[in-house]
């Protein structure tokens, strides 16, 4: 099947980019068929529809869309008169908060289906398991359809939601009401080239659509090189690869098709329909770690975490450091900019302590702050640097006064930073995979979902837990629930709050703490040597509820307050050797 290349592009060469080429179906009818017809001219035999962006984000009213989409078949329908195959073209959907994509995604599939259609292509996708009920349904209704599923990846092989493609086309491949998965967007030729060159291909059914190369902007534009001629010699390399599905995507023109026909099928490139040689990769440097080897020879650890620096002085955090390990602590933790206030960097600070106190670190990373590409070189960066072990949180959002000023990045949340993280071990860290822990949030209000959300973590690649500081009684019970239900260690939350204004600060504007009323009456009116015993004695309290519950603990230094969290550690290892 040879597809044709990108509408949307090729549209705004005759009609700038003003409104969405989508809309043009209703508007413009003229224009959608001329450039379909131009298309199968050049040799195409395969039409996808105008309605990339046919759903929600066209911000459109709903009848509007399926306007959009009724006209868009018809017109394909009329272009093809016959002559070439017509895809219903189901582009990508975020699913954002609180954005059901799954359920948007049949809806389109079923509007599909009722004008007749019987060819699908779900495209530039960035993640599987939002379009499987949609293939699903469309498979239910017609067993006859052939349903095609194309994942956008940039060059090192990655969507934005931080899955792998080798993953992701492994997992399309194996479900029975997919016919074809491949790769579109993004990617010039050469780079899909290399891609698809490392995948094997033998035996399935595969699609590759490249862009024409990479855009410039030129007066405010996006624009894309004429480039035809190259375009069809890389698209010759792919398709000796033993693809099964050819075409182009963002910046391909009738000329790109036109070129890359005459030059596969009618000066005879060589169809060799076998898996390529595929060199072996490197895998790094050979690293153990320490930190995992105890954890999971069933040593009760512990981590002791302080928070970096907001200026250049890191002198205290380094000393801190050297104080929790000289009390028997097995790893610090330092949180990544916490409450969105910026701080120095945790993988930074993080190589620092291990090579100045000469302790084992588990930076946390978020999402918040970083794309996928960013976050892989600073995974790149802290595995050099000899760091082993990361905690992978989504991070708490921009406070909503300066988002005015300040944005998120939020690319993917929790779970997919930790599918990213553990696709990475398979590939770049095969010889010193990072140890990935996750956030489990025992104080949770609905602590169903946030348990079911720890076993989505630990299925994607977490092989611990690091609870939220327990409290209550009711923390210990879900603690107990999750150390039942969880195939992963998990190492109990404890912070020995400093006083009584700390407490309440704590309970009051920290999410995920919940500390009962009567403790933090007890510290009412206490000087710091006696707020500092009371909170120790509730500390050592909730250590001993939780010892038998967990593999470890995770202690949490407030307010600079190192040598309170040292004697913890202190005392929980006394306890450990008693």
């Amino acid at each position: 099947m040879f597809f044709d290349g990108a509408f949307g592009t090729y549209y705004s060469n005759f009609k700038g980019g003003g409104a969405p080429c989508e809309l043009a179906n209703i508007y413009d009818e003229d224009t959608v068929l001329r450039i379909h017809k131009e298309y199968i001219a050049a040799g195409a035999n395969v039409l996808k529809t105008n309605t990339f962006g046919a759903n929600s984000a066209l911000g459109v009213d709903r009848d509007v869309v399926f306007e959009v989409i009724k006209k868009g078949y018809e017109i394909a329908v009329r272009a093809a008169d016959g002559k070439a195959k017509v895809f219903a073209d189901i582009g990508y959907i975020d699913g954002g908060e609180g954005q059901d994509a799954a359920g948007e995604y049949i809806d389109i599939a079923e509007a599909f289906l009722k004008l007749g259609a019987r060819f699908f292509l779900f495209e530039t996708l960035a993640e599987l398991e939002p379009v499987l009920p949609a293939v699903n349904y469309i498979k239910e209704k017609a067993p006859d359809a052939f349903v095609v599923v194309s994942f956008a990846v940039s060059q090192d092989g990655y969507t934005v939601r931080g899955h792998y493609y080798k993953t992701l086309l492994g997992q399309a491949l194996e479900q029975k009401g997919i016919d074809m998965a491949g790769l579109n967007c993004v990617c010039g030729p050469s780079h899909m080239f290399r891609l698809l060159k490392d995948f094997d291909m033998a035996g399935k059914s595969v699609l590759a659509m490249p862009n024409s190369g990479y855009p410039s902007r030129q007066n405010g534009r996006t624009v894309f090189y004429d480039n035809a001629g190259y375009f069809a010699e890389r698209l010759v390399e792919i398709y000796t690869l033993g693809v099964r599905g050819l075409g182009g995507c963002c910046g391909t023109t009738p000329e790109h098709i036109r070129c890359s026909v005459d030059r596969i099928f009618r000066q005879g490139a060589v169809f060799s329909g076998e898996s390529v040689h595929k060199e072996e990769k490197g895998a790094g440097v050979f690293r153990g770690n320490a930190f995992k080897e105890r954890l999971l020879a069933g040593e009760k650890v512990v981590a002791v975490e302080i928070d970096p620096p907001f200026d250049n002085d890191s002198s205290f955090i380094v000393e801190a450091a050297k104080a929790a390990k000289a009390a028997g602590a097995d790893i610090v933790t330092i949180a990544d900019s916490p409450l969105a206030r910026a701080r120095a960097d945790s993988i930074v600070i993080s190589a620092k302590i291990r090579r100045e106190a000469g302790i084992e670190v588990l930076p946390h990373i978020t999402c918040r702050d970083r794309n996928h590409i960013a976050i892989k070189a600073a995974l790149i960066g802290a595995s050099i640097e000899g760091i082993c072990n990361i905690l992978a949180v989504t991070g708490d959002p921009v406070p909503a006064t300066q988002r005015g000023e300040q944005k998120g990045v939020f690319s993917f949340n929790s779970f997919n930073l930790i599918s990213f993280v553990n696709s990475l071990n398979a590939e770049i860290f095969k010889n010193s995979p990072f140890f990935i822990g996750g956030a489990l949030n025992v104080n949770s209000a609905n602590f169903d979902a946030e348990l079911e959300r720890a076993r989505k973590k630990v299925e994607r690649g977490a092989g611990m837990m690091l609870t939220q500081p327990v409290f209550s009684d009711e923390a210990v019970g879900n603690l107990k629930r999750a150390a039942e239900a969880l195939d992963c260690r998990i190492l109990a939350g404890i912070l020995p709050v400093a006083g009584y204004k700390n407490a309440l600060y704590l309970n009051n504007e920290v999410s995920g703490i919940s500390i009962p009323e009567d403790f933090i009456n007890s510290l009412q009116g206490k000087d710091r040597q006696e707020a500092e015993k009371i909170s120790f004695d509730f500390s050592m309290g909730i250590v001993e509820k939780v010892y038998g519950l967990c593999h470890g603990f995770y202690l949490i230094a407030p307010l600079k307050r190192i040598e309170s969290v040292a004697r913890l550690v202190k005392a929980i290892k006394e306890k450990d050797r008693g």
